[in-house]
């Protein structure tokens, strides 16, 4: 038997954050970042809707761009004193994510991150309080997924979360929120949005149910994410709509390598997520194509791609995703990036080790082994296409 979940509820289109009058409850405790959503005036409205809903509410602000385990904990301590009935995440993947693991830890105090850790392990939420997420960056869709990033900062590791139970009860899509991403924001973000998709696709746990998603979610983004890139609000409207779809499909098909080292790569080097996902995925496909290549050619087909054999065709995909790279200023390779040799050279076994561990590894289409993750990470250091 297999499962697909969603939210319970998706608003989506102009001014859906009015969703929020319609709240029933009496408090809340909003999430947000480092302070964007005051800056643009969203946080204001959802205080503003809130209150006409008759709901209390309590801010918890600060969350950093990989939201660490002490955020996590002092954001549930901080719950458990104000006692909402409802949790309001607001903003990008990180106040969002960081607010999914608080709600494990508000709903139970003596449950361990050790635990929290292990797949499909979290303990029945929604004993306490029901979760809203808001995004405001179009790329994590964390707002639809049942997963959580948390970095632990003691021993360099960025750990996923997953768990059906972490899915929020509500997604408010509103496209206001993704007009105000850099550029530099937008293409990590898009970046990752097109992962999420191309993963999915192939992913072990890939249904008739997320293949349509996840599709069109990869030609959504083939069209508007450059667009987007260069401000057109139009364009940022539709990518936001299609990294929600990308959430929904990887959620439930799950992910792979590409996430696997983008997880332990950042939190070593600190590459922004997306920007990893951006540069690995080329080489993935590349070492991928042995157990689903069909699978990378039917999306270069959908794209209209050149090629006649299917090698011609995951090689056009490859160039369109380097191509995209390029035309947003990302690099395409780990030494391109700035990481040292040295450096590399001295972490490459332990990013490759825990790589190994990550909770994407067992989705991933082909089975890999820890030697074979290292030459991969080489091999994406120095820019060589995969041969193995």
């Amino acid at each position: 038997m297999s499962r697909f979940t969603l939210p319970r509820d998706i608003y989506f289109g102009e001014n859906s954050l009015e969703e929020l009058k319609k709240l029933e409850g009496n408090k809340a405790v909003i999430v947000i970042g480092g302070g964007s959503m005051k800056r643009f005036g969203f946080l204001q409205k959802v205080e503003d809707y809130l209150k006409e809903a008759g709901i209390q509410t309590k801010l918890i602000e600060g969350v950093e761009p990989d939201p660490s385990v002490e955020t996590v904990m002092n954001g549930a301590k901080a719950m458990r004193d104000f006692e909402p009935d409802w949790i309001i995440a607001i903003g990008g993947g990180s106040p969002i994510d960081a607010a999914k693991a608080m709600w494990i830890f508000y709903e139970y105090p003596d449950f361990t991150f050790e635990k929290a850790i292990i797949p499909f392990g979290i303990p029945k939420l929604r004993q306490k309080a029901r979760f809203v997420a808001i995004p405001s960056t179009s790329g994590t869709a964390s707002e639809v997924t049942s997963f959580s990033v948390i970095t632990d900062y003691k021993s360099k590791i960025k750990y996923p979360l997953a768990d059906f139970n972490l899915t929020p009860d509500i997604a408010i899509i509103d496209p206001a929120l993704a007009q105000t991403m850099p550029k530099k924001l937008t293409a990590h973000t898009g970046m990752d949005a097109l992962t999420h998709a191309i993963e999915a696709y192939v992913a072990g746990l890939r249904s008739d149910f997320s293949d349509p998603l996840a599709m069109h979610a990869i030609t959504m983004i083939h069209k508007y994410l450059f667009k987007s890139y260069e401000e057109d609000k139009e364009a940022r409207s539709h990518m936001h709509i299609a990294q929600c779809l990308a959430g929904m499909a990887f959620s439930n098909a799950l992910l792979g390598i590409t996430h696997s080292m983008a997880h332990k790569v950042g939190a070593v080097f600190h590459i922004p997520h997306g920007c990893a996902n951006a540069i690995f995925l080329p080489y993935v496909i590349d070492f991928n194509k042995k157990a689903c290549g069909e699978r990378y050619a039917e999306i270069a087909r959908k794209l209209e791609l050149s090629g006649n054999t299917q090698d011609e065709l995951i090689d056009s995909l490859t160039k369109l995703i380097q191509d995209m790279d390029k035309s947003m200023n990302i690099p395409l390779t780990m030494k391109d990036y700035g990481i040292e040799e040295n450096d590399f050279n001295e972490n490459v076994d332990f990013i490759a080790h825990n790589a190994i561990e990550d909770a994407c590894t067992g989705a991933n289409p082909r089975k890999i082994t820890e030697p074979e993750m290292k030459k991969l990470l080489q091999y994406i250091y120095s820019g060589k296409k995969v041969d193995f």
